[in-house]
Order: C-alpha cells, then sequence, then structure tokens
C-alpha cells in the first residue's frame, strides 16, 4: 500500500482448491481481520507447502527466516522479549531481488523490508510478554515442527597454518553474560559444570547428529570434540558438507561467510556485449565470451586445467577458499569449448537479454548440464547503467517551438527517451499520474522537427483523451501539425481534417499512395484504440513512431484491439502508463511484446517460464533486470527523485460528449433557441440560468436531465474519463475524493465507483447526520 502497510486481499482464482488449501487460506485472512498488528508473525508459521498465492509466500518466506533464525538464538528461554533478530543487507536484498510482480510492488524496498523485519520481533516480543507458559510451548502451540535449538555450537575458522588450515572447536551457550549477550565456553567444561541428566540434556542435539554422522560419532567416541583441533582441508571440507545435517539436529554452527554465502560449485558466466555493435537496435549482433567461475571467482582454463591436477574438496585460489568438483569440472572446460566454438558471429541483444530467463535454452546442450549464468559486457553493461540512471545521459534540449520550462525530473526524462531512440530501443514511460507524461513525450518529439524527411507519428489513446492531448499540443507545442483521426473532431493545431473523408479511409478504398503523400504532411496523428482497429490506412503507412497513451488497453494479449495495435508499422514504439507495470506478470509480456517483440520470448515461451516461478522465485530478478531498463517510473511521493515538485498539482482533464449527449445538447439548444426567443426580460434571463443548469447535468450524465436511472457509463463521457482516472488510483491502492454539486449524483457515482475499486465508498452530503460525518471524514 502507499502508507507501507502490508494488507491481503481476496482474488478470483483460475481453479479451484482442496479443502485444506481453502482453510489455510481463511486462516490467514482471518488472523489479519483479527489481529493486522502480528498477522505477518504469525503467517511465518504456516505450512511451507501449502498452496498460496505469490505474494502471500513472498511474505510468509521472510516470516519464517524470522522465525527460523529466532529459533536459533540458544538462550532464547531467558531473554524471551528481550531477543534481537539481525538480518544482513545482503539478506535483505535477496528479498527484495525475489518480489513478484504484486500490487504495490513498487512501493516494496530494503528500507521498507528493514522495517518490517524490526515489525516481527515487536510482533514476537508483545505476544511472549502475554504468554504465561515457555517458549519452547509458544513455539509448539504455534507450529509443532518447529523447534528451538540447542545451545551447542560448532566452530570452524580458517587457520594461517598452511599445513592444517582450519581450526575446529564445540562450545556452549553458558547463560547471558555482563553485556547482556550469550557467554560461549568450550565443550570441554560442560562436564565439570553438569552431571548426569543435565550433560545429557545439554548434549543431546549432537547425540541426535552423531546418529547421522560419522565424523561427529568419531569425535564422541575418541573425545576430540571436547578439544580445539586443527584440520586439513579434506577434513573440514567433510565437516563443511554436513552442515545442514548438524543444524536439522538442533547444533548451532559457526562457519566462514564464503561459505555461507554458497560456494557454488563451477559453472559458466556468459558475457554478452564487450564491444560495440556495428548498429544498434533489438536485433543488433553483441560478441559473447563463455568464462568459468568457481563459486564467484573468475578462472581461467589455464587454473581450471591445474586444478584437476589437484585433489577435490577445498582450495585455496586468489585467496579464498572454493569447492572443487573434478568431474564438473572437466565437463565446464569441454563446455566453454564448445559454447566458444558456436559463438559465431554472436547473438541478437534481445537472445542475448532474454538468456536471463531461460539460460538453457540456446546452450543447454553445449553446457552438458553444467549450470551458467549470464552477464553483461562492458558496452552493454554502460548502456543498461545509463537506462536504469537517466542522470547519466547527455542533456538534450526540446527542439524550436516548445514552450514549456520542464521540471528537473522532466528534463531526464526528455534525455532518457532521446537516449532509447539512439539505442532504438522501445520505452515505456510509467512516471506516477500527474508527473506530465505528456508534456515530456511533447518534448521528446519537438526533437525531430528539424528533420523534414522523418515520416508522422502515431498516437492512439482512449477517446476520452483527445481532448487533453489536443489542449496540452496547444497550449505546449502550438508549432506542432496534427492530425485527429477522429470522425467529427476538429483540432485546433490541425492543418486539415482528414474525418471529412472518413467513409473512404475506413473503407479502405483510397490508395496508399495517396494516404502516404497526405500523411507525410504532418507531424502526428491521433486517433483512439477503436478506431486504430477500424482504419485500415493506419497499417499501410510506416510510422516514425507508434505511441500509446493507457497502454494498459493493449494488456489482453488476445483480443482483437491489442492484435490490431501490434499489426501497426513504425521504426520503433513508446507505451505511456500512470499503472504500475510489475503488479502482473500476466500483463507484462503484452506490454513488451508491443514494445520491444522478442525481448520476453514468445507467448508459450513466457508463460512456461511465469509457471516456474512459484517453485524458483529468482526467476523474477532475472525478469527484472532485461525490463527495468526500458521502464522510467517515477513517484510523486519519491522526494529523492522530485524535489521541487508541490504538494498539490491541479490538472485540467476533459471529457468528450457521448453521441446520446451531444444528440440532447443539440436538441437542448434548440428548444432553448425557439422558447428564448419568444420570451423578454426577466422571463429571459431566467430561461438562460435554468438552461445552464440542464446543461451542467447532461453533462454530467443524460439520466440526470431525463430521469430514467440506470447511468449507463457508455452514455457519459464524464463516467468513462473518471474510469480511467480511476483504473490508475485503485492500481495503486490510494484513495481518491469526487466532488460533485448534485446530491442526486453521489449515490450513481458511488455505485459505479465501487465496480472500479472492488468496495463501497463513502458518501457524504448535507443530509447525512451530523455525528456521522466525523466518522466518515476520519474513516
Amino acid at each position: 500500500m502507499p502508507d507501507q502497510t502490508i494488507v491481503p486481499e481476496w482474488e478470483n482464482a483460475s481453479k479451484k482448491f482442496c479443502k485444506k488449501t481453502d482453510k489455510i487460506q481463511n486462516d490467514i485472512y482471518s488472523s489479519f481481520i483479527q489481529d493486522p498488528e502480528n498477522w505477518l508473525f504469525d503467517l511465518g508459521f504456516c505450512q511451507q507447502h501449502a498452496e498460496l498465492s505469490s505474494s502471500i509466500n513472498y511474505f510468509a518466506g521472510i516470516s519464517r527466516l524470522f522465525i527460523h533464525k529466532l529459533s536459533r538464538i540458544p538462550e532464547l528461554e531467558a531473554l524471551r522479549h528481550k531477543a534481537v533478530v539481525d538480518i544482513s543487507d545482503h539478506e535483505l536484498n535477496q528479498f527484495a531481488q525475489i518480489l513478484p510482480m504484486i500490487t504495490g510492488a513498487e512501493y516494496l524496498n530494503q528500507e521498507m523490508l528493514s522495517r518490517l523485519w524490526v515489525r516481527l520481533g515487536t510482533s514476537f516480543s508483545l505476544q511472549i510478554q502475554a504468554y504465561g507458559e515457555t517458549v519452547a510451548s509458544f513455539f509448539h502451540a504455534k507450529n509443532p515442527l518447529v523447534h528451538l535449538a540447542g545451545r551447542v555450537f560448532f566452530h570452524l575458522v580458517e587457520n594461517k597454518n598452511s599445513d592444517l588450515p582450519f581450526a575446529f572447536m564445540a562450545t556452549y551457550s553458558a547463560g547471558m553474560g555482563g553485556n547482556g549477550k550469550p557467554r560461549h565456553l568450550p565443550l570441554k567444561h560442560a562436564i565439570q559444570a553438569y552431571r548426569d541428566d543435565d550433560l545429557i540434556k545439554l548434549l543431546s542435539t549432537v547425540y541426535t547428529a552423531a546418529e547421522k554422522s560419522e565424523l561427529i560419532e568419531s569425535l564422541i567416541e575418541t573425545g576430540e570434540l571436547f578439544h580445539p583441533l586443527a584440520w586439513s582441508s579434506d577434513e573440514a571440507f567433510c565437516f563443511l558438507k554436513e552442515i545442514p545435517l548438524y543444524e536439522e539436529s538442533g547444533v548451532l554452527c559457526r562457519i566462514p561467510n564464503w561459505w555461507k554465502q554458497h560456494s557454488k560449485g563451477v559453472r559458466l558466466n556468459l558475457s554478452f556485449g564487450d564491444t560495440i555493435p556495428s548498429f544498434v537496435g533489438m536485433d543488433a549482433l553483441v560478441d559473447f565470451n563463455p568464462g568459468l567461475l568457481l563459486g564467484d571467482t573468475t578462472i581461467s582454463s589455464q587454473e581450471a586445467r591445474k586444478m584437476l591436477e589437484a585433489s577435490e574438496g577445498l582450495v585455496f585460489i586468489k585467496n579464498r577458499w572454493v569447492r572443487v568438483d573434478h568431474e564438473k569440472l572437466k565437463l565446464a572446460l569441454e563446455a566453454c569449448d564448445k559454447i566458444k566454438h558456436l559463438a559465431g558471429n554472436g547473438l541478437t541483444i534481445s537472445e542475448a537479454m532474454r538468456m536471463q530467463l531461460n539460460p538453457g535454452k540456446i546452450f543447454n546442450k553445449a553446457a552438458g548440464g553444467i549450470e551458467f549464468s549470464v552477464s553483461n559486457g562492458a558496452w552493454l553493461e554502460s548502456v543498461i547503467e545509463k537506462l536504469k540512471n537517466p542522470g547519466l545521459v547527455k542533456n538534450v534540449k526540446p527542439g524550436k517551438g516548445f514552450c514549456a520550462d520542464l521540471r528537473e525530473y522532466q528534463e531526464k526524462g526528455l534525455n532518457w527517451l532521446c537516449f532509447l531512440d539512439s539505442l532504438n530501443f522501445g520505452a515505456c514511460l510509467a512516471d506516477d499520474m500527474g508527473l506530465g507524461k505528456t508534456i515530456q513525450v511533447l518534448a521528446f518529439l519537438s526533437t525531430f522537427k528539424k528533420k523534414k524527411t522523418l515520416p508522422a507519428s502515431l498516437l492512439i489513446v482512449p477517446a476520452s483523451l483527445i481532448s487533453n492531448w489536443d489542449s496540452e499540443i496547444e497550449k505546449f507545442y502550438p508549432g506542432l501539425i496534427v492530425h485527429v483521426a477522429h470522425p467529427g473532431f476538429l483540432s485546433s493545431n490541425s492543418k486539415k481534417n482528414l474525418s471529412e473523408k472518413k467513409e473512404k479511409s475506413v473503407n479502405g478504398s483510397k490508395s496508399v499512395q495517396k494516404n502516404k503523400k497526405e500523411l507525410d504532411q504532418y507531424d502526428l496523428v491521433i486517433t483512439s484504440y477503436a478506431l486504430a482497429m477500424r482504419y485500415e490506412w493506419l497499417m499501410d503507412y510506416h510510422w516514425h513512431y507508434v505511441i500509446l497513451d493507457e497502454a494498459q488497453a493493449i494488456k489482453n494479449p488476445g483480443t482483437k484491439q491489442t492484435r490490431a495495435v501490434k499489426k501497426l508499422k513504425s521504426g520503433n514504439r513508446i507505451v505511456m502508463t500512470g499503472t504500475p507495470v510489475e503488479n502482473r506478470i500476466s500483463d507484462l509480456w503484452s506490454l513488451f511484446d508491443f514494445l520491444n517483440p522478442g525481448l520476453l520470448g514468445n507467448k508459450s515461451e513466457f508463460t512456461s517460464f511465469s509457471k516456474k516461478l512459484k517453485k524458483y522465485p529468482q526467476g523474477y530478478a532475472g525478469l527484472r533486470n532485461i525490463v527495468s531498463p526500458y521502464i522510467l517510473r517515477r513517484l510523486k511521493t519519491d522526494k529523492t527523485v522530485i524535489s521541487d515538485l508541490p504538494d498539490k498539482v491541479e490538472m485540467k482533464s476533459f471529457a468528450d460528449l457521448t453521441k446520446k449527449q451531444i444528440v440532447l445538447y443539440k436538441k437542448s439548444v434548440a428548444d432553448l433557441k425557439e422558447t428564448i426567443s419568444a420570451s423578454e426580460g426577466i422571463q429571459r434571463k431566467g430561461l438562460v440560468l435554468s438552461s445552464l443548469m440542464k446543461f451542467k447535468q447532461l453533462c454530467n450524465h443524460p439520466d440526470q436531465l431525463i430521469g430514467t436511472g440506470e447511468y449507463k457509463e457508455s452514455e457519459s463521457g464524464k463516467f468513462q474519463r473518471l474510469r480511467g482516472i480511476c483504473e490508475t488510483i485503485y492500481e495503486k491502492r490510494e484513495r481518491v475524493l469526487v466532488f460533485t454539486q448534485f446530491k442526486e449524483m453521489t449515490e450513481p457515482i458511488r455505485a459505479f465507483l465501487e465496480l472500479i475499486f472492488n468496495h463501497k465508498g463513502l458518501v457524504l452530503h448535507g443530509s447525512v447526520a451530523v455525528g456521522k460525518r466525523k466518522k466518515i471524514i476520519q474513516t
């Protein structure tokens, strides 16, 4: 939510769930309703393999990590509500990376995740203070499968002795020290400090581990467990491999960070775009180079072959220990050679970036089962860095005739659009509503004015926005030569109105050559989504740019409207939307299939990728890496980006009359002329004033004037425009105040908006009891 609260919502499911899953989902929602402050903490005790939505699973994962870390604190029974659970920046970043495409994702960052972590700690603290029994019984009541850790620790550290480079020691937690932290003593002291049953209880986790580990069993039998030990790399490797086993048994392990962050073993890394391609665009060919990674350390083929001569296990290379598997290393070397042979002339930028979604699609056979990752080379990385940070892009000035002063963030938006244009990449301008997407696009179009040989650009908008665009053009860029391809609409900037010949255009009887010659006279042609399907001449012309406003209109790839828009021929494309583009993963593919076709693969490939995300949420990071360079979204609330924005921005939004409103308006005007000609004096003034009121009612909705009471959206331009504004507000889960002069309009507006916001709104007018007004305002 915009206020950074996390609120679960019910949504329609595409399939039925079993009774068990239904119960779990209802329990989660009931927990939120009954205890909104603590429901997230309780969510972590939910069954890990329950069939839940991606968003609920995501937050459950954060809560589970908190509970796991909490249960690993050795003196938790003594600490109780004073226990502190830490999370590293690395862990926070990992959660930020795997965030699913969910409503409100744009508000979630590491700072918010950090606050969420603190909130989980507060929830535990408050609950355990109110709980009269042990912490162990508290956890058991929440979920019997969650157990507290024991008090024994296994430590492994690096040793300066080159022959025995590791040191092992077992300790136990001996209560709280003076600094309020657990006090660790060597395990040998426990033999003197504890007797019989108490010692057996303390060592119970160690005995459990010994049942599964020959190493620990041997250390107990020889008594070496109770003394510090110097180990070889082979002994340390044997120990490290069994860490999960020890932790499952309740033993706490303190080991080097390089193993924690995981020695991933050997894998391939494919680096794309080290050098500048001969031309730009999604079809430009970029070079790529395969390399070897051992853990996170880059190694050469020569270094890899040397390792094959050494023993398996841990190898010290480039000042760090890494895990070596001879068989995998051999396969990796062979795969590297095969892929170098396959490299040929390179891959297109689109193919290279798409590999982050499915790295194995192109090279899986050559890789021979070896894991591999994808990275950007020097040139491509510098391009991506600029796309993600518009402040790094070269400054561009608007063209002559553009008469508006851009704010700093709008200048950056212009620079970003021009940079993408220079690369021939499509752009998604997704700034928050009210930040001036229109003015940035007009400034961008003004930069082409001096290039007289360019064809016209096409702008497709909802019909309700044509008047707004016409007004903005007249105000900020009156020199733009515009044609509005919409029946009966004559733009204030139109050089000539082709709509007068609309029948010939619609039926496609005009020749392509004649249309081209006619359209070449314009800088910009504006039409609606509905007419884009009907005007065949739009398909015949090759546009400089095709620009979509309110681009969520093509989110459904199967509709005729979307298919028609995607058939348009153009040099490049821009989409504009105030709706968060990452709310739904299903909408993202259709948007990018128009914007940069092929970047996310075809529909079936993307669907296959999407299905795997629930099991492998790491894929969300790859998806964001692919799409984020082409999306520019700034929020009104982000003062670090938009420091000079006033607290309130006033914008006029025009609504066109519907056919029914036009007919009734003309009839009302004709009736008024007839009536007014037969009246005089004060009677004439009264007629004018009463007619003005009727015209206001008619412009709201014909039903307000004629009193039929249906209030169909299709019959009111204002209702249609209100939907366009409020759908964006709903997608961001923000709030809206709608004012009307007429009390009788409050109920129809409330009923209409309920369909958009999926819940009833509040209505306040003079007839509402005084006692209820304050409650409504405070809600």
